[in-house]
């Protein structure tokens, strides 16, 4: 079985910042360890080291047992990238090496082929693709082959030989998700390293997910910010929060009792070594008087010093991380009274036609399973509707994929939508700094000078990354400076598409006040049971195509 140790772990940003230091913890045989903690605290960070993307300059990490990574954004690895492609990124590096030797030789013996069916490169290029297939074999790719038919069934429904040339962009994010997770838990690794495994999933797949991490018997750490998947799962609890880390022994489910109480023994420590401080300093300083005018007294005098210099240089007991403090202004404005009217719209292969009205100041949830429409949905409105006003339509709007569809949808007077997108999908966000972002605007935001720029990244927590770029950013940094243009682009239709999957505690709650304090209509498609609770209406994306309202949520989306 494999396991995972890291001791005395530390990492330094490359613009010299200390992100953590003295990071220490096991992954036990069999172990389901959640790494916890805000935003941008490392978790990731910490995750990447342990899987050997990042150097460890500082500590050592130990593993035992093959390794399975699952990163945050799994689908990022180009937009033509394959289903195929994205089988081997998941593969252990033999088989991932031994796969794109396989493809290169391949693709480079039918080009000779064409050039000439009987040359000499031909004939050399056949060779070298004989290798490789022999490659293949050795590093166990038929294996790999079945495990990938397998997966591809259960997924898609579909073979192997269907679906491996099937370009990643074209499923949902929660059939990449499921397919990656069925690969990596079906698989040989015996240490999975999970980030956001949940993300992406809706509410059936995310129980298929608990059932499966409690049934494994692989070694696995994973971060996560789905509270209830956590108590379902989670052995044990890695806190990564104030530029290190500490270890509940326990679920998730005591773990925010623990941080209390260990918050509230840091103060108490804290107070009574201030307290002693004092007090040798108060001696040091009485034996400096007495020796200024008593030779006997040097010594002591001396005495005092040493055990003064030492008790500093041993240092402080740390101190409880300050809670974050994230302050959403989401603002908004009045609009029409109908916000959104759909007649007859139907999402083309997606649903049948469906009416809707939405109404000036609604919270309305959109749920469903992947792949039934929701996301296509906020995106046809997020361009303006059927027929879009560009005076209405914010800047970048126009750069979303069309939505194939029929019938109409049309948004209300004054109804300026803001799109969040699940995936972050920015790109010419991402060599900048945040900063600059905000301080050039565009032609719907005015830009601000640096101080109002930092000032209003102070309010999201982010005033430390505000010379980082956004591509640098942790998915929770980039979601909360995403949901602050939001803010500031005087959007009064917020369409949110999974707001909260990277979104520590702290900040789905600023998000959630954020949203209660909103002039406007929120459309949000949402697989967070919690977030969830804060809306009064629900659209339901059957499976069978059909779109309807219910008055509860409702989870068992499959029909």
């Amino acid at each position: 079985m494999g396991y995972v140790d890291v001791a005395g772990v530390g990492h330094i940003l490359p613009d010299g910042r200390e992100l953590f230091a003295d990071v220490s913890f096991r992954v036990g045989e069999g172990a389901k360890v959640a790494l916890v903690g805000p935003n941008g605290a490392g978790k990731t960070t910490l995750l990447r080291m342990v899987a050997g993307d990042l150097p460890v300059r500082t500590g050592v990490v130990a593993r035992s047992g093959g390794l399975g990574v699952m990163r945050q954004f799994i689908g990022m690895i180009g937009d033509e990238s394959t289903l195929a492609d994205l089988a081997l990124s998941l593969a252990p590096p033999p088989l991932r090496d031994a796969g794109h030797r396989l493809a290169a030789t391949e693709a480079a013996m039918r080009a000779a082929e064409l050039r000439g069916k009987y040359s000499t490169a031909a004939g050399k290029a056949q060779l070298a693709y004989a290798d490789a297939l022999a490659a293949w074999g050795e590093a166990g790719g038929y294996d790999a082959e079945v495990l990938f038919d397998t997966v591809a069934t259960i997924v898609l429904d579909l073979p192997w030989d269907a679906t491996r040339d099937r370009p990643v962009r074209t499923l949902s994010g929660g059939q990449q998700k499921r397919f990656a997770l069925e690969l990596l838990l079906r698989g040989t690794e015996e240490v999975l390293l999970l980030d956001e495994p949940d993300n992406f999933l809706d509410v059936p797949g995310k129980r298929w997910l608990e059932a499966r991490l409690r049934e494994s018997g692989k070694s696995v750490l994973y971060v996560s910010h789905d509270r209830e998947l956590l108590a379902q799962t989670a052995d044990r609890v890695v806190a990564v929060e104030g530029g290190s880390a500490w270890v509940h022994p326990g679920g998730f489910a005591s773990w925010h009792d623990a941080r209390v109480a260990r918050h509230a023994r840091l103060d108490e420590l804290r107070r009574r070594w201030d307290e002693e401080h004092q007090k040798l300093r108060e001696l040091m300083l009485m034996y400096k008087q007495k020796a200024a005018y008593n030779d006997g007294m040097a010594s002591r005098y001396q005495a005092a010093q040493t055990r003064l210099r030492k008790f500093e240089e041993a240092g402080p007991p740390p101190v409880p991380p300050k809670d974050q403090d994230i302050r959403m202004r989401l603002a908004g404005g009045r609009t029409g009274k109908r916000a959104v009217v759909c007649e007859q719209l139907e999402l083309d292969g997606l649903t049948y036609p469906f009416d809707l009205e939405l109404w000036y100041g609604d919270r309305v949830a959109v749920l469903g399973a992947n792949g039934t429409g929701k996301s296509h949905f906020l995106r046809l409105l997020a361009r303006g509707g059927t027929d879009p006003d560009p005076a209405q339509t914010p800047v970048g709007a126009a750069a979303l994929a069309p939505v194939a569809h029929d019938g109409v949808a049309r948004l209300g007077a004054r109804v300026r939508p803001g799109h969040f997108s699940q995936t972050h999908d920015r790109p010419e966000l991402m060599e900048k700094t945040l900063v600059e972002i905000l301080w050039r605007g565009d032609e719907h935001r005015a830009g601000m000078d640096r101080h109002a720029a930092m000032a209003a990244l102070s309010r999201y927590e982010l005033a430390g990354q505000g010379d980082q770029r956004f591509g640098t950013l942790s998915g929770g940094q980039q979601a909360r400076f995403l949901v602050l243009l939001l803010e500031l682009s005087g959007a009064t239709l917020l369409l949110l598409d999974e707001p909260t999957d990277n979104l520590d505690l702290a900040s789905a709650e600023a998000l959630e006040a954020g949203m209660a304090a909103f002039s406007g209509t929120v459309v949000a498609v949402t697989h967070d049971r919690w977030f969830t609770r804060s809306f009064d209406r629900f659209v339901l994306f059957r499976g069978d195509g059909e779109v309807v309202e219910t008055p509860e949520p409702v989870w068992d989306v499959a029909a």
